[in-house]
């Protein structure tokens, strides 16, 4: 169950299957998207394909020296280009690969439109998604929903991505869904319904124990994504912003103009894929060891490293060091601005008082923590009004409330109209009367026992107490405990045995410390294999956009995606 892998065997066989010779790969806005997550350019350089086009590109030359690999999502726009690309065709020969299912009647438009007979093959491949990581994927789509109900393409396109990584993983799942939330059984039914229809596609060998794929809703769990975290790539996406895997530098202070934007894979950068789950201390101490390891080759001009800012120094200094490892000049940039903005922002005091609303059951100390940083003005507007967010949630009925109080100070506090109307819009998104789950209060008694002992025990890092929901629910589903009664079958049958294959999809968007929890579970648990998705994968700010756009406060949307697939 690695969805990495699985995007990369369908790239690969599309570029063995068109044979030797040079070749141009021709995809869309998406399927680029797609691609260059799981390949670096260098990588499809060695294959011999060298040059990148999009299909709606008006301006491309003609060559007919060049095998044409086509990789697009099967709209009726890609379709339509298409077929004026067939008409009057660019290249010699065409290799057509769709990441998802598409119908008889578009595949007989094109063979019509392939007057000069160029195609050599269509082929559907199931690539429909972004593959962030082996465990986790994303449909980079913004704003699924209006109030509690599906914006219509949106229903439709996270059907497609998901049935794509169905197929890509070759799974034929029974299906649970969250109860509370409409939209996820709706999205149950839609899936079911492609798999009805594409029996044949999803004719795969029978295992002991099916495969299960769970439905979850964004809203049951608000909290987790308006945390600061600490752990290194969900620590970048937090405060840098990851956008298929790249980041933008180009605002850090004195930035060297060849790191403006810097690409962050695990699947060809071994420090990345090593840190990315370590926290924000372990990090700048492996940096610093493998400086020191480069130093220990250089007996002359040795200089302590004592410090990032050292460190940025040491890097800058030594060309060669440069060269060598341009990964860690990378590194060194990028945690070096994590490192100024934990600082300029006082990270370290917000992030222990929202690890407190979000763990601890202490209204008294958790109010007068939010009222002392309210009054720090060194706090940015985000990090106050999520503060505000957080105890909204977590005291959301609870008979001393100061909620009142606190929207009156970030009123005195400058802060903008739009910021402070999202602290009602996100109860309004993930409050009490909305989630099916018991967020805030466990209510059984092994839950409340465990919260006990938990607190008993202290914490080994107040930074990282929480853990998310999804950890729980997956906990109960892994031992045969998860509730039919909140997340029911579609359908009649049930599982016997307890899953091992879990497929987990997020409606609204999924978190990078959902995907730490899923990493580790999977790490923990002989046996079970998780793969986790989202319509998106958020960070604060994009999570606010969505709550926003759901509850009607937005007219403005951002859309993107990613698709995966293969017919066999």
């Amino acid at each position: 169950m690695n969805v990495t892998l699985a995007v990369k065997q369908y790239v690969s066989k599309m570029i063995e299957s068109s044979g030797p010779g040079m070749k141009v790969l021709l995809m869309d806005r998406e399927t680029t998207s797609i691609v260059s997550v799981v390949y670096t350019q260098s990588e499809i350089l060695q294959r011999e394909v060298y040059l990148f086009e999009r299909i709606d590109s008006q301006n491309r030359d003609s060559m007919k020296h060049l095998k044409a690999i086509c990789f697009l999502r099967p709209t009726k726009e890609n379709v339509e280009h298409l077929i004026q690309e067939l008409r009057r065709p660019k290249y010699s020969v065409y290799f057509i690969y769709f990441s998802n299912v598409i119908s008889k009647s578009e595949i007989k438009a094109l063979a019509e439109a392939d007057e000069q007979e160029v195609v050599a093959e269509v082929q559907e491949f199931y690539g429909d998604f972004i593959a962030v990581n082996p465990h986790l994927f994303s449909l980079n789509l913004q704003g699924v929903a209006r109030g509690r109900s599906w914006e219509p393409s949106m229903l439709s396109r996270c059907t497609q991505g998901l049935t794509s990584v169905l197929l890509a993983l070759k799974k034929c799942p029974m299906i649970r869904y969250q109860l509370s939330s409409d939209m996820s059984k709706r999205l149950a039914e839609s899936v079911k319904q492609i798999i009805t229809k594409e029996y044949e596609l999803f004719d795969f060998r029978k295992t002991e124990v099916p495969p299960l794929l769970l439905i979850l809703d964004r809203s049951d769990d608000a909290i987790t994504p308006l945390l600061n975290q600490w752990t290194y790539q969900a620590m970048v996406h937090e405060l840098l912003g990851l956008n298929n895997n790249r980041i933008d530098l180009s605002r850090v202070p004195g930035i060297n103009k060849d790191l403006r934007e810097v690409v962050l894979s695990a699947e060809n950068d071994e420090f990345y894929a090593n840190n990315l789950y370590l926290n924000f201390g372990e990090i700048g101490t492996n940096i610093k060891n493998l400086m020191e390891d480069f130093q220990k080759k250089r007996p002359k001009g040795q200089q302590k490293l004592e410090s990032i800012t050292d460190m940025k120094a040491f890097v800058d200094n030594y060309p060669q060091f440069k060269k060598m490892s341009g990964t860690v000049s990378k590194h060194v940039t990028v945690v070096g601005e994590l490192s100024r903005l934990v600082a300029e922002r006082q990270l370290m005091e917000v992030s222990e008082a929202e690890q407190e609303l979000a763990c601890q059951n202490d209204h008294s100390n958790a109010q007068q923590s939010v009222r002392r940083l309210l009054q720090n003005p060194r706090l940015t507007e985000l990090d106050a009004v999520r503060l505000v967010m957080l105890y909204a949630l977590r005291y959301e009925r609870h008979s001393s409330s100061i909620l009142p109080a606190l929207m009156d100070e970030l009123s005195r506090r400058g802060v903008s109209e739009r910021h402070r109307r999202m602290v009602q819009c996100v109860v309004e998104y993930g409050g009490k009367r909305v989630r099916g789950s018991d967020l805030i209060t466990p209510t059984d008694a092994v839950a409340i026992t465990k919260q006990f002992f938990k607190g008993l025990k202290g914490v080994e890092n107040v930074y990282t107490q929480h853990q998310p929901l999804l950890h729980d629910t997956l906990d109960q589903l892994i031992k045969g405990r998860l509730k039919d009664s909140q997340f029911p079958y579609l359908g009649a049958s049930s599982l016997r045995d307890r899953p091992q294959d879990i497929i987990v999809f997020v409606i609204g968007g999924a978190m990078y410390e959902e995907a730490l929890t899923v990493y580790n579970l999977n790490r923990s648990t002989p046996g079970v294999r998780i793969v986790l998705g989202g319509s998106n994968i958020h960070n604060t700010k994009s999570f606010l956009e969505e709550v926003m756009s759901t509850t009607g406060h937005v007219s403005d949307r951002a859309q993107g995606g990613g698709r995966h697939g293969s017919r066999r």
